[in-house]
Order: structure tokens, then sequence, then C-alpha cells
């Protein structure tokens, strides 16, 4: 098997009297193993430019634009009930910390663009979830020398960002994210750990660290969770295609421009009703 010029070992375990459970766990490994090579090249640690009101490439899908574009829907699988001021949605609290949007894109491999604002008062706090399980830290960290995995930028419990490029309440801030989601084999087994590389502002705050098993505390899966996300994780742990979450942890954040460029052939359009269909014109 030969991934960007280089040969691995992959063919090997597939040519072999193994049973058909490890042949396909060997195909799934091999095939996240060329996926994390093939993104992963492209990240690189320069600074990029400010991103703010970044256009969405052709061939991704606008899940909010302020305007025509709102792909998102409740914890319950019902209409979305953030407000949508000035072009922005306002992260709306249900006194249970958990009132968060689901996208109704559901995608694997993929990069994620979201502008936020923090409120004038209050910490600031929210997030936005990756496939529901790994969170992008929002919060009110600016000034602060010594980040830790609370802060803006983290992964969420897992790593906390190299620099602090956090700007203050009142200012937009752009997250870009190249995301390689983890893979497993159809028993819902991990077999291959997936990668997030990040910038916030313009700086890299993340160089392809590894996720799998572990994942962000809190996150809509395990904490109040409802019958619509249980549903969505079940099929997320056999499949590796989720949603983008926005968080509501009781601050009116805001967010706008957010848009999601799938880089694989996975992603598909969710209805609780329907299940699944193509993507928005297909």
């Amino acid at each position: 098997m030969d991934c960007m010029g280089q040969t691995f070992p992959f063919y090997r375990w597939e040519t072999r009297a193994y049973s058909c459970e490890a042949r396909a766990r060997a195909r799934l490994l091999r095939a996240a193993f060329c996926a994390s090579l093939a993104i992963g090249a492209t990240a690189v640690s320069a600074p990029r430019p400010d991103t703010l009101f970044a256009p969405p490439p052709a061939d991704a899908v606008v899940l909010f634009d302020g305007q025509a574009a709102n792909l998102f829907v409740s914890a319950t699988g019902g209409a979305a009930n953030w407000p949508v001021e000035k072009g922005a949605l306002v992260s709306t609290p249900n006194t249970r910390r958990s009132n968060n949007l689901v996208s109704r894109l559901h995608f694997r491999d993929a990069e994620v663009h979201v502008e936020f604002m923090l409120p004038s008062t209050g910490d600031g706090n929210s997030g936005i979830y990756l496939q529901g399980i790994y969170e992008l830290q929002i919060l009110n960290s600016a000034g602060r020398s010594d980040l830790g995995k609370g802060d803006v930028g983290a992964v969420y419990g897992l790593y906390k960002p190299l620099v602090n490029v956090a700007r203050g309440p009142g200012q937009w801030q752009a997250y870009d994210v190249l995301y390689v989601a983890p893979r497993r084999d159809p028993a819902g087994e991990l077999v291959a750990e997936g990668t997030i590389t990040a910038w916030l502002n313009g700086r890299m705050i993340h160089d392809r660290v590894k996720v799998g098993a572990k994942t962000s505390d809190y996150n809509p899966y395990r904490y109040d969770t409802t019958d619509y996300l249980a549903t969505i994780a079940r099929r997320q742990r056999r499949t590796m295609v989720g949603p983008l979450i926005l968080q509501d942890h009781d601050c009116p954040v805001r967010f706008r421009n957010i848009w999601v460029k799938p880089l694989d052939d996975r992603a598909k359009m969710y209805d609780a009703a329907a299940g699944t269909a193509g993507l928005p014109g297909k």
C-alpha cells in the first residue's frame, strides 16, 4: 500500500489469511492513516491572514450566513430557538446549560470555520463541538499568560492552546479547524486516532493533536442529552460522521459566518424524521 509516496505494511495484513473482521479493521486503519497523512500535510505553523468574513469555498456547506442559510436545529431536533440579531446567532440558555444548536450537516473529515463574539459582561463561556465530542473552548481569556485546558482555544479538557491570541469582549474572532475524525471498525471499536489542527484569529493554536477515545467533558452526548442526540451518537460511533454543535453555557455569545468544507464523500444532511439525505442541491 502506498500513501503519498510511502509504503506501509497494511497491504501485508490484508493478503494473509486473517478473518474478515481483521481485514476490515486493517482497511479502516490504513484509510485513517492515509487520510491523516494527506490532510495533515497541508497544515503549516505559519500565521494565516485574519479570517474574519472569510468567504466559504465553493465546495463548502454554509451552515449560517446571517441571512438565508441556517442549517441548525435544536438539541431535540426541532427548530433552532436562538434568535438572530444583526446577522448573528445569539446563544440562549435553558437554565441547564444544554440549549445547544446542532448542525443538520453531518461530516467526517472537514475544514470548519466559525466566527464568534464574547458578550460585554460575564465570562463568555461557550464552545464549538466537533462531531459533538471535542470542544474548542470559547471563554474570555484575553491577556492571560498561563493558559490551561479550559481557556479559549483549548480542546477542552485535552489540550491547552499553543499561544494566547484571544481578543476581548465585543470583538469578532475566528476559528479555523482542520479535522480528521478517528476511525472505528463496524463494531464501534477505535482503530485509529484522529487529529485536530486549529487556528484562532489566524494563529495556529493546535498542530495535529491526536484525539480518540477520550472526549471533552460535558459534551452534549453525555451531559443533559436528548433522545435526538442519543440517536446521533449511536450512529456516529459506527460511522464517525457527526454534526457541529454550538454550545449553550449561559452566556449570550454571538456566532456568524459558519461553514464546513467536507474533505471526503461521507458528509450527509440529517433530518430527525427522514434520516440522512444528500447534500444541498444533490
